[in-house]
């Protein structure tokens, strides 16, 4: 029996070196955890329990029947973060580049099959070069059956994706399919071809940071929602995040006590809004003093400014946020902000998370760039995720509420449960000069007439009580007590009960 023992501790001790000390010492060189080191950081202290760590390869092309490390690459198991399950698989780039083959594909799949029959989350630790070419199509086998498991659970656990090293080629797909990104700065990086191939083809010359590092993701293409500075950052904003999310679909998120009272009342809301309606102000103001201890967990906060989304708690529950940010194109909505907030909201739906509104839409951006990219079908998504979503929903209009982007910001008509305004909101077809111009074309040019239309117009339209007379706002409140009356909205749609026909599924305008 000693013997045996002796033999278990030599197999666990060659695992856990991973491969081997040198290229540890690499890794840290770089500014970069192990592996193991990652999991450690991320979950609950000793709750780390391992699966598959004497798995090998079995592939024998290309001297590969010599090279085998136990675990091939991939640490995979549970663990728990604040005391709640979750799944978690870390890539090792000290072995074989963490590169994916048949046998370490296997590993994500089992855990991803497991978290989906007890109900908890997965968040996996990329860090790899990719196929492992060596193996031919059997790794291309593997990571299209990752890509089953990640469709398969979307919608059913919360999935995230920590990017923490090179991720190209195939193995971009299984963290896009995710429900989030995170990114490491100077170490991380995503594409599909990298910079070789793009100047093969293209002729352009950029280096792999620019093509596809954590600035690139979070500021231009959208494709990550943040990037943090270094390893532990980006594993500690992890658990973090997690905090505000339900393990599956069949739960609702933890409710965490607070000690900010439920019907505080914040003065200062009084004069957000300045007196001129061109003047903008900042929407993360309002969120910030609505949220318990002042507390806001943004996402993609340096992409589509001009829409702002991300996780708050009122009242201890977590509730997901979208606001018009009128600091930013004047909250005007654009191809990447529809795109951006449809997404968040329909994660929200997935995962029984109610959804605040923050309107002050101008309308949609004009423009050739924005009609010819497709602004009618993108913006159409925004439309569809909320008229789709069946979460409790609140909507508050703190200015204006034009046109077309009245009604995409979950207005009543689209089953918005309770909707707010602020006394000073408009809610109108558009702005009351552009209204009048159209309406008395035959005016134009004697510019006092086109005053005393102006200031009738807005006397009709520039405030809410034409939509409340309706009934598509449900009251006019003092924004001093806005906290205090979206608390009270939640707390009694708690028990909301909303079901959509039965469907296999929508049709959603991609």
């Amino acid at each position: 029996m000693s013997d045996i023992i002796r033999q278990l501790e030599e197999m666990r001790e060659a695992a856990r070196m991973g491969g081997g000390q040198r290229r540890i010492d690499a890794q840290h060189a770089k500014g970069k955890l192990t592996a193991r080191e990652r999991i450690d950081v991320l979950l609950d202290e000793d709750s780390f329990e391992e699966w598959d760590m004497f798995v090998e390869h079995d592939s024998h092309d290309f001297g590969m029947a010599e090279q085998k490390v136990p675990g091939d690459g991939v640490v995979t198991g549970s663990g728990t973060i604040d005391g709640r399950l979750v799944f978690v698989f870390s890539q090792d780039f000290t072995v074989f580049g963490g590169s994916l083959s048949a046998a370490h594909a296997r590993k994500i799949c089992k855990i991803m099959d497991q978290a989906m029959k007890v109900g908890a989350p997965v968040i996996g630790l990329n860090d790899s070069g990719g196929a492992r070419i060596q193996e031919g199509v059997a790794s291309l086998a593997g990571y299209a059956d990752v890509f089953q498991r990640n469709v398969l659970a979307s919608g059913v656990v919360p999935q995230i994706s920590l990017i923490m090293g090179p991720c190209a080629g195939g193995a971009v797909y299984s963290p896009a399919m995710t429900d989030f990104i995170f990114m490491v700065q100077d170490s991380a990086y995503m594409f599909v071809t990298g910079p070789d191939v793009v100047k093969t083809v293209t002729h352009e010359t950029v280096t792999q940071e620019e093509l596809g590092g954590a600035i690139t993701h979070t500021t231009r293409s959208g494709v990550a929602d943040e990037a943090f500075e270094n390893d532990v950052e980006a594993l500690l904003r992890t658990r973090r995040f997690m905090s505000y999310l339900p393990s599956s679909n069949r739960e609702k998120p933890s409710v965490v006590p607070t000690h900010d009272p439920v019907d505080r009342a914040e003065p200062s809301l009084e004069t957000l809004v300045p007196a001129s309606p061109t003047k903008p102000y900042d929407m993360k103001e309002l969120i910030v003093k609505l949220a318990d201890e002042g507390e806001f967990f943004e996402l993609q906060p340096d992409y589509a400014g001009n829409i702002v989304i991300g996780f708050i708690r009122m009242g201890g529950s977590t509730i997901g946020v979208v606001a018009n940010q009128p600091m930013v194109l004047a909250g005007c909505l654009d191809i990447d902000s529809a795109r951006k907030a449809a997404r968040f909201v329909r994660f929200c739906d997935c995962f029984n998370i109610p959804i605040l509104t923050l309107v002050d839409v101008p309308g949609f951006l004009p423009g050739t760039a924005q009609e010819f990219g497709g602004i009618i079908k993108h913006g159409a998504k925004l439309l569809f995720a909320f008229a789709e979503a069946t979460v409790p929903k609140v909507t508050l209009i703190t200015r204006k509420a034009y046109g077309g982007a009245y009604d995409v910001m979950s207005s009543k008509h689209l089953r918005g449960d309770v909707n707010y305004a602020w006394p000073a909101a408009e809610i109108a077809v558009m702005g009351p000069k552009g209204a009048v111009e159209i309406i008395f074309r035959s005016d134009i040019g004697d510019d006092a007439k086109i005053e005393q239309r102006t200031e009738e117009y807005r006397e009709k339209f520039a405030n809410p009580f034409v939509a409340s007379s309706l009934g598509f706002v449900d009251d006019v409140i003092m924004p001093r007590n806005t906290r205090r009356r979206i608390c009270r909205a939640f707390e009694r749609l708690r028990n909301k009960q909303l079901e959509n026909p039965w469907k296999k599924h929508a049709n959603i305008p991609l």
